[in-house]
């Protein structure tokens, strides 16, 4: 197993969510050392893909990546989790991210805040090691919270993180942290030192925090169509959404995005361009709109090209490369290539992807 290198389950958009437990077993086959699973309002609850995950495989580390604290009471993801640990034999992290504001808007929930996020993480960890008890906080007025006060469960959680304030938060509460896709290797060193310094300042151990760079792979074994999709069209959809974020974080120019924005091809675009963009559609984002410095945020080329960007994610400060977008079957040729490169050192991390030491 090659516990620094991890790929989702069901990347992307889906309708068959029985399709991870072939995933699960073939990334466990092929080395692959964690499985990190996204959660959609339709086919794709974290509680039960992670469930299937574990029972499917024995090594394989898993993680929520990720579910949100605001939708669902503190007591029922606590138990989620509890429960994952002891099915998985420990491989399993809890992973936490903001979410979409407008989303929770038309959900009737509240938006997320840090302060939020580490207060429910607080919440978790003192269930999770038997106390029972009332709380009032960001998180919320709980007049009893107890699961079993035999408890003592060292259950790793991740974070999700982007910005500066969340990339700081999660070096303050987190066992781990999940970078976004997209990032350059400037920023992403730029983050990873923004994570350890809080961890210091907040008296923990810097090198304690697992910290994954996401990497959009897209080998050239797989179809154009295939290609453009989860390369540009995944870029243009993030870009939809909340492109400013991640334009700030990189330091890109506002100015491409709001040109991106105005592209007539862009306005009005009845969906997300990694659904149901056509080759066509996607061609021209990438031949007219989107910068190439942008879509260079990846790793792209032959396996062997690809498998040295996975090095690039590692010199830059990472401790572990999600390879993102790409199903385990369609990265077996990079998983392999880098087998033939990678520090045989890295075998000390652990299976949990939420963890820096067995």
């Amino acid at each position: 197993m090659f516990p620094e290198i991890g790929c989702y389950g069901l990347a992307g958009h889906t309708s068959s969510p029985r399709d991870l437990l072939d995933e699960a077993r073939l990334a466990e086959d092929l080395g692959i050392g964690a499985l990190f699973l996204s959660e959609r309002f339709n086919v794709k609850d974290a509680g039960v893909l992670a469930g299937a995950a574990a029972a499917a495989t024995e090594r394989l580390g898993i993680a929520t990546a990720a579910t949100n604290h605001n939708t669902r009471h503190p007591l029922v993801t606590a138990t989620m989790a509890t429960t994952l640990h002891r099915l998985s034999g420990g491989r399993y992290a809890l992973g936490l991210g903001r979410g979409f504001d407008l989303l929770f808007d038309v959900m009737g929930l509240p938006r997320v805040t840090g302060a939020q996020m580490a207060d429910a993480i607080s919440i978790y960890r003192r269930l999770w090691h038997g106390e029972a008890f009332g709380h009032s906080g960001p998180a919320g007025e709980y007049p009893y919270l107890s699961q079993d006060r035999d408890f003592d469960e060292d259950i790793p959680v991740l974070m999700m993180a982007i910005g500066d304030n969340s990339l700081r938060l999660a070096g303050r509460v987190a066992d781990g942290v999940v970078l976004h896709t997209f990032l350059s290797d400037e920023t992403l060193a730029r983050s990873v030192a923004t994570i350890r310094r809080a961890a210091e300042d907040a008296g923990r151990d810097p090198a304690s925090v697992r910290v994954w760079s996401v990497l959009a792979t897209v080998d050239d074994a797989i179809a154009e169509e295939a290609r453009l999709r989860k390369l540009v069209g995944r870029l243009a959809t993030y870009l939809q959404g909340y492109g400013e974020v991640l334009v700030r974080a990189n330091g890109w120019s506002l100015d491409d995005l709001t040109r991106f924005r105005e592209h007539p091809l862009v306005q009005g675009y009845p969906g997300a361009f990694d659904a149901i963009g056509t080759v066509d559609e996607l061609t021209r984002l990438r031949e007219e709109v989107l910068p190439a410095a942008w879509l260079a945020a990846s790793a792209t080329g032959s396996a062997e090209q690809c498998a040295r960007r996975v090095r690039d994610q590692l010199d830059a400060g990472a401790d572990s490369v999600v390879l993102h977008g790409a199903t385990p079957a369609e990265l077996a040729g990079v998983v392999r290539a880098w087998a033939q490169v990678r520090d045989p050192a890295l075998d000390a991390l652990p299976a949990n992807p939420g963890r820096v030491r067995r």
